[in-house]
């Protein structure tokens, strides 16, 4: 695979890459077995490649793995990627969104997603019972998943996938290893979810919603963030609240300065 056969695919059956849905397509093949190395790929494996553009990818990995479920939501790139993989076998293309679509089972992702899916992607993988997941993100993104506690990065994000997994990022990918060249570059990062969660949550819903809540407030303290949302989610008056809310030793404290265990604690109170 080059940048000179990328473009000629493009050229040949008249697609222009459409920036809204993230198609910068990896021109760079030497960075595939440093994907399979990084997933411990195995013969047993079924793989998931999200986004799969022209099959680059997913002809490579097929020849590493007992399967691979490519998707690709762009019908145009979709005739194109089932010309390109016609010859395998072990390799089923399914056109639609990920997010939506049925998908046969898998058990590691290997993939360089459209940058626009990355939050929504690395959340949803999370509920699958999946062994491993390896992307290519971009920087900004990878950073906040591993984001110290009160740093500017430090987000909802960071705490919910740290309670779900342990994240490593892996190696810088240029941006001039896609086509058309994006912006910034890439790294890739694994996920690969814990055995053990550093903490449990009673209702992930109730924890998911309250964090996204609290970091819109990341500057106020606890109490006075936390207030209103209590009293919308779970209708609590304002004197009960006060009554829990005050037996927290960190009340004071800034939502960004609290820890993913603490914010696991404060759900788990307010969801007795």
């Amino acid at each position: 695979m080059s940048l000179e056969e990328t473009q000629h695919l493009l050229k040949t059956f008249q697609i222009t890459p459409n920036r809204l849905l993230g198609q910068n397509f990896m021109v760079e093949p030497s960075f595939y077995p440093k994907l399979v190395n990084y997933a411990k790929l195995a013969p047993s494996d079924d793989v998931l490649d999200v986004g799969a553009g022209f099959g680059f990818l997913s002809k490579f990995l097929a020849d590493e793995c007992h399967s691979v479920v490519a998707i690709e939501k762009d019908p145009q790139i979709v005739s194109v990627l089932r010309k390109q993989t016609n010859s395998f076998d072990n390799i089923n293309v399914i056109e639609g969104d990920v997010l939506t679509t049925i998908l046969p089972c898998f058990n590691k992702v290997i993939s360089a997603p459209p940058y626009y899916l990355s939050s929504k992607l690395v959340l949803f993988l999370l509920k699958h019972n999946v062994d491993c997941v390896i992307l290519i993100v971009q920087k900004e993104f990878a950073n906040r998943l591993v984001a110290k506690i009160g740093s500017k990065d430090y987000s909802w994000l960071t705490v919910i996938v740290y309670q779900k997994a342990k994240v490593d990022l892996l190696d810088i990918v240029p941006k001039n290893m896609f086509y058309p060249v994006p912006e910034v570059d890439s790294v890739i990062i694994r996920i690969k979810p814990w055995q053990t969660p550093p903490f449990t949550v009673k209702n992930n819903l109730f924890f998911e919603q309250m964090l996204k809540w609290l970091f819109t407030e990341r500057n106020k303290k606890l109490s006075n963030a936390l207030e209103p949302f209590i009293k919308n989610t779970l209708k609590i008056n304002k004197h009960d609240f006060q009554k829990i809310i005050n037996t927290l030793p960190y009340h004071e404290m800034r939502s960004r300065e609290l820890s993913p265990e603490i914010f696991g604690e404060i759900a788990n109170v307010f969801t007795n």
